[in-house]
């Protein structure tokens, strides 16, 4: 597994990490032994990172409650990425987060719910906030006392990116980039090499799309793609099949498409890693198998072409 300084933070990590929404129950069910079955498998197969949200499962809190049991045994091993915002916001209840307590009472929950002293990377969930000064006022807060070690954001928003890096703390960034959103490309990752900040790369298969098995006729039953079966939802899911469909050539005996999709993200030397979720052992290995190199320059300029960055 190759590794990769994360921003500021002084910390080298594999580029394939892994990302614990899927185990939570919002894309179907997993079985809670197969969910940390699955998080040990990427373990073994190099990764040192997991990233999670206190909003992640249903209900929420479930996923950091399984990062925390399937890490336990080894969890001076590995480093462990929470987000704090969105809690309860699907079930409307959402904290208003217009005071730094909130923030810190949220932090609080997710050192209980992960059984851990200190969380690595915590991150702010939010990705518009007109103004973030009570997220890195508690953010500040909780570096004092002990109970986190750096801050970052999730936003695909540059704007909002440079308002939460008012200061010049801001230590990573998570951000939607894949083979089908290319966006990223224009303005955040030239914004982020200049000012050193880490970039995890959420959504580097689509939630699916990269892996090349869905079709025009595919019906989604979870909860985070159901839109994606009718309105402006299914116009942009057949847009990304478009785009997927002239890359295809990527796919191999020897490669799987989605792990060419994730090989085309590391291959950004921006990019610190990638996080794709999986439900199964079988798909966290084959994630993590994807992280032994990146592609060759005319592969990657090949796809470039293909494909585009709006």
């Amino acid at each position: 597994m190759l590794k990769r300084p994360l921003g500021k933070t002084g910390w080298n990590v594999s580029v394939i990490s892994f990302g614990a929404w899927n185990i939570g129950g919002q894309w179907g069910d997993v079985p809670e032994d197969v969910a940390i079955k699955t998080i040990q498998t990427a373990y073994d197969a190099g990764v040192n990172f997991f990233d999670t949200a206190d909003a992640y499962g249903e209900p929420p809190g479930v996923s950091e409650e399984l990062v925390a049991k399937a890490l336990r045994p080894m969890r001076e091993k590995v480093l462990v990425a929470t987000k704090v915002g969105n809690f309860a916001r699907r079930q409307k209840h959402a904290l208003a987060y217009d005071t730094p307590l909130h923030v810190e009472l949220c932090c609080d929950a997710s050192l209980y719910r992960l059984k851990t002293d200190v969380i690595e990377l915590y991150q702010c969930h939010v990705g518009n906030a007109p103004d973030y000064s009570v997220f890195l006022e508690a953010f500040e807060n909780l570096k004092k006392r002990g109970k986190i070690k750096h801050y970052g954001i999730s936003t695909n928003d540059l704007a909002a990116l440079k308002a939460f890096n008012r200061d010049g703390k801001c230590a990573t960034i998570q951000l939607d980039y894949s083979l089908v959103n290319r966006a990223a490309e224009k303005e955040l990752l030239p914004y982020c090499r200049e000012h050193q900040i880490g970039v995890i790369v959420r959504g580097p298969l689509a939630q699916g799309i990269c892996a090349g098995k869905f079709t025009r006729d595919t019906k989604f039953t979870d909860s985070v793609r159901a839109g994606w079966n009718e309105g402006p939802g299914r116009e942009k899911y057949l847009k990304k099949l478009e785009a997927m469909d002239k890359v295809r050539f990527l796919g191999t005996p020897l490669r799987s498409l989605a792990q060419a999709a994730l090989q085309f993200v590391i291959s950004n030397p921006v990019v610190s890693c990638a996080i794709p979720g999986a439900k199964s052992p079988e798909q966290a290995k084959s994630n993590a198998a994807a992280g032994v190199a990146v592609m060759e320059p005319a592969e990657h300029q090949k796809v470039c072409a293909a494909t585009t960055i709006a």
